[in-house]
């Protein structure tokens, strides 16, 4: 999740600065708090383990495609409806591909049945606070040889920013669910804030992990070696991203990913654009240009022009209209079309030759966007062993 990737810049609210409505309870934070450090003391995740297991890229075959149900009105105020029918239509469309297995509490288990229709999975053991399976979700990893485990990143709500004292113990109940052995990293952090190429490297922004609202204390390089020792990697490629500015502190998802080993896709704003994000976008192209792999290639980096903000549907400050933050599931890629029309048809012919034999979904996500997050911030992926 990211607000503004690349975007000019807005007045008013950040990315769900509204959703702080919802609080951070102290009673939530100790909560989540005291959970993520039990588990980290009782099952730490070992460098023993990383050698052996990676979260591979994310264009692998899938088991299945893991979301969550938002049923929060003190979290979503008079939008949750129209955000419920926007993850309603991405899990619909994602069922088309591959099977979905749709997180809700019980009091809002009907309605998320009744939107999703047949084909989506509605289970009530996992209890929720909101939408974001790519940050409270587990990270799989697969060893090659048919095992799959599973790795936390000790959530906690992008710094205390929400209250999340469910969403803390998504990431093992998943685990628990499938049947896998599940370890948390040494780090806190989130889903959204890492990108992984499944051949030892990883790009993130200091401003998200880096950062005293996750890891106070931690140098990067500490930072560096847990993040490693959590998805199998060797290298990080950093970008400084952008503090204090959205709920997450500047995920890299919503901006940069890969797309194959030594390959990497960025989104970038329109060459008027000079806000802080369009900024960001620039430096992290600029970056990855000039990188290498965990394995001394050169780097490859391909440009996803976004859209103008003054063409798209939304007049809303916060709204985030990222191409780039797609999901690439079993046979097709969904990602978001925002009303620039030569922007979005130019973003799917793009999109259509990155990733030849899959089906390009465009959907409208407006009421999802305007909580600044995207198609891949609602999913998380369960790859095949």
């Amino acid at each position: 999740m990211n607000d503004h990737a690349g975007n000019p810049p807005r007045a008013g609210m950040d990315r769900r600065r509204f959703l702080t409505a919802a609080g951070v309870t102290a009673a939530a934070a100790t909560l989540a708090v005291a959970e993520g450090r039990a588990r980290a003391a009782a099952r730490p995740a070992a460098a023993a383990a990383a050698g052996a297991f990676r979260v591979p890229i994310e264009d692998v075959r899938h088991t299945r495609t893991w979301m969550a149900w938002p049923d929060s009105s003190s979290i979503w105020g008079g939008k949750l409806t129209g955000v419920q029918s926007d993850i309603a239509l991405i899990a619909r469309t994602i069922a088309k591909y591959e099977p979905v297995y749709l997180c809700a509490n019980s009091a809002g288990a009907a309605r998320a049945r009744s939107l999703c229709g047949p084909t989506v999975t509605v289970i009530t053991t996992i209890p929720v606070d909101d939408c974001w399976m790519r940050d409270s979700g587990p990270v799989f990893r697969t060893d090659g040889v048919g095992g799959l485990d599973a790795v936390g990143l000790n959530f906690n709500g992008w710094g205390n920013k929400q209250a999340h004292s469910r969403d803390a113990l998504v990431a093992g109940r998943i685990a628990a669910h499938v049947g896998v052995p599940f370890t948390v990293a040494g780090l806190v952090g989130e889903g959204g804030a890492v990108e992984q190429d499944g051949a030892g490297t990883l790009m993130a922004t200091r401003s998200s992990l880096v950062n005293r609202n996750r890891n106070p204390g931690r140098s990067q390089s500490q930072i560096e070696a847990a993040l490693c020792a959590a998805y199998g990697a060797t290298k990080v490629i950093w970008f400084d991203g952008v503090v204090g500015q959205d709920i997450t502190d500047d995920h890299v998802d919503a901006t940069s990913r890969f797309l194959a080993p030594g390959k990497a896709l960025v989104q970038m704003p329109l060459a008027s654009d000079n806000d802080v994000y369009a900024k960001d976008a620039r430096q992290q192209h600029q970056i990855l240009t000039g990188a290498t792999t965990a394995g001394g290639a050169r780097m490859t980096v391909e440009k996803l022009q976004g859209p103008d903000y003054n063409k798209i549907r939304s007049a809303n400050p916060d709204f985030l209209a990222s191409y780039a933050n797609y999901y690439v599931c079993n046979g097709a890629v969904i990602s978001g079309q925002f009303g620039d029309t030569r922007a979005d048809q130019a973003a799917r012919a793009t999109l259509t030759r990155l990733f030849p034999g899959r089906v390009v979904e465009q959907l409208n996500i407006d009421r999802l966007g305007t909580g600044g997050g995207g198609i891949h911030c609602v999913t998380q992926q369960q790859p095949v062993a």
